[in-house]
């Protein structure tokens, strides 16, 4: 059977060479290698997203308890918030001003005035780790509550 397409070629330029292999496989992994850090970027801000929501949720939660008792819960556990978890796998940090001892474990701004005056409310974000004040780096990556609710964010943003 003759193919009239295949007229004045020989078998051998049938395949693609090893060159244009190379070529194709060479525009595969730059595509790559653009789409996975915007993958990756896209999946970040999901994330922090995700937990000013679920701060956002749980700030109404300690509000409705405090309208009922006349307190704050003492922690998150009172409001059947304990084992939830930030979309980085941590629990969120909750903490009852009222029932601190001075102001070392409050949350600061850069100008070390603490966030809120109710309660702190935030999480330890991508690396799992915080320090009370914003300006340390382990507290750039944190989801914060900060302004009494006034403000819900990255505190890198703050």
């Amino acid at each position: 059977m003759v193919f009239p397409h295949l007229w004045g070629r020989n078998e051998r330029s049938l395949g693609l060479t090893v060159i244009e292999l190379m070529i194709v496989l060479m525009i595969m992994a730059t595509l790559a290698s653009l789409g996975v850090p915007l993958y990756a970027n896209a999946l970040d801000n999901a994330r922090v997203a995700k937990a000013v929501a679920d701060i956002r949720v749980i700030e109404r939660e300690v509000l409705v308890f405090q309208l009922y008792n006349g307190r704050f819960p003492n922690t998150l556990a009172d409001v059947q918030r304990g084992n939830f978890l930030d979309p980085y796998g941590n629990p969120y940090e909750y903490l009852n001003i009222a029932l601190v001892k001075g102001k070392g474990q409050v949350r600061k701004d850069k100008n070390v005035v603490p966030l809120n005056s109710d309660f702190d409310l935030y999480s330890k974000g991508k690396d799992g780790a915080t320090f009370p004040p914003l300006t340390a780096k382990a507290s750039y990556d944190d989801i914060v509550r900060a302004n009494n609710g006034g403000f819900v964010g990255l505190a890198n943003e703050y």
